[in-house]
Order: C-alpha cells, then sequence, then structure tokens
C-alpha cells in the first residue's frame, strides 16, 4: 500500500454535515417568518430549497454565478416555486441563512475519532474546500475541527474552485507536499476525486449513500471509519 503522508479533506458533505445543519436552520427560518401561512409545508420548503440551492451550485462551481448572485438568488428563487408573491418575501432571509448555519455542529459519524486516529498516526491533515471562505472557519470552531488542520484551502482565497487543477497546486505548495505523498478525501466526483487526479494526487471518494457510478477512483467508501483500513 502506498505511503501518504499528507490528507487532504473536503469540508461540507465530507467532515461537516451540510444537509442536516442546514435541515434545522431552514426549520428556524420557517418558523421566524412564520412561513406556514402558505400553502406549504417545512418540508417542501426544505426541499425546494435544496433543488434550486444545488441547481445554484451547479452555475457557481461553473463559474456562470458569482457569490453574490448565489446567496441573493437562492431564496428569492425558493419563494417564488412555492407561490410566496415577491413583496411579501422576507428581504433578510438569506443573511440570516449565512449568519445561522456556521454555527451548526453536526458531524459525519465517527469523524472526531476518524481524524484522531489519523493525527495520532503521525498523517499532515489539511483542508481544500469551495465552501466560503467568510464562514468556513466558522463551521470549523462550531464543530471542534478547528485544531485538526495546518492549512486550510478556500477556493474564494484562491480565486478558482475546485476540480481546477490550480487550487490543488496551490495547496500541495501552502503544505510543503508532493502530489506522491498525498491523498484527497471527498464526496464529490467531480470537484474532489476528478480534480485530485488531474493534479497526480490519489483520491479517496467518500460515498454514503452508495451512489452507483463508473468512475475510476484510487479507494472508495461509505463510512470514515472504513478510512483506518487504508490508512
Amino acid at each position: 500500500m502506498k505511503a501518504y503522508r499528507h490528507l487532504f479533506f473536503d469540508l461540507d458533505h465530507t467532515l461537516w454535515d451540510f444537509e442536516k445543519n442546514a435541515d434545522e436552520t431552514l426549520r428556524t427560518l420557517f418558523e421566524l417568518h412564520d412561513l406556514g401561512r402558505y400553502d406549504f409545508s417545512v418540508d417542501t420548503f426544505i426541499a425546494r430549497y435544496s433543488e434550486v440551492n444545488h441547481a445554484l451550485w451547479r452555475l457557481y462551481q461553473a463559474n456562470k454565478i458569482d457569490q453574490k448572485a448565489l446567496r441573493n438568488i437562492r431564496f428569492t428563487r425558493t419563494l417564488t416555486k412555492l407561490g410566496v408573491p415577491e413583496e411579501e418575501q422576507p428581504t433578510n432571509i438569506s443573511a440570516q441563512f449565512t449568519d445561522i448555519l456556521p454555527y451548526k455542529s453536526a458531524v459525519f459519524p465517527y469523524t472526531h475519532e476518524v481524524l484522531d486516529y489519523l493525527r495520532d498516526k503521525g498523517y499532515v491533515l489539511h483542508l481544500i474546500t469551495n465552501g466560503f471562505q467568510d464562514i468556513q472557519h466558522t463551521k470549523l470552531a462550531s464543530s471542534r475541527l478547528t485544531d485538526y488542520f495546518v492549512e486550510v484551502v478556500t477556493s474564494e482565497h484562491i480565486g478558482c474552485l475546485k476540480p481546477d487543477r490550480r487550487i490543488f497546486d496551490h495547496a500541495l505548495e501552502r503544505a510543503n507536499a508532493t502530489a506522491a505523498e498525498s491523498l484527497m478525501i471527498g464526496d464529490n466526483l467531480e470537484c474532489d476525486v476528478l480534480g485530485a487526479f488531474n493534479a497526480g494526487i490519489d483520491q479517496v471518494y467518500f460515498n454514503p449513500e452508495k451512489r452507483r457510478h463508473f468512475a475510476q477512483i484510487t479507494y472508495e467508501i461509505s463510512c470514515l471509519s472504513e478510512l483506518k483500513a487504508i490508512l
């Protein structure tokens, strides 16, 4: 088995449980703005938001919209699709979402246990994330993850998004690491797996829902605890 020294993790959907934390935040906003007075349930609100947000993130990752547009559009588009008149839509809901969400602390099972194990084994841990810089560090602190990572590389700071090879090359340079001794762990086949592959870095595809695919990957896991068998 190949000897790795530097491990690069994605954050959202890999360590920090974005869906669970977003679900809690959206339920809070649903109650705060009394959205129950309209003809849809909180579950419908969350499902429609998720659909809209994922579509907008795909555009953001393709450099077709910027961060400001993503944040401004996702709630207005969600509420419009749900039939809420534009003049009745709360203007501060997007800012409230961004304010509340990073303080949620849910992580995937075995996150802290596995990170403790890897650090104790002598691996040097880093993060490469497409998430917005102004909230990623808050997420790390809220979920007790900050101290595990030596370098935290955000796409916003670098000026390019995964899977762009430049962010991986920059991360290697920041970590004083070579591609041959590095391993990328993430949930996204394009951003994390393909991006790392193009930079010459081996990959672990974190696939908790066991989605079918035909990608060629160095390793695949459905639970973070399985990293112990690899490392």
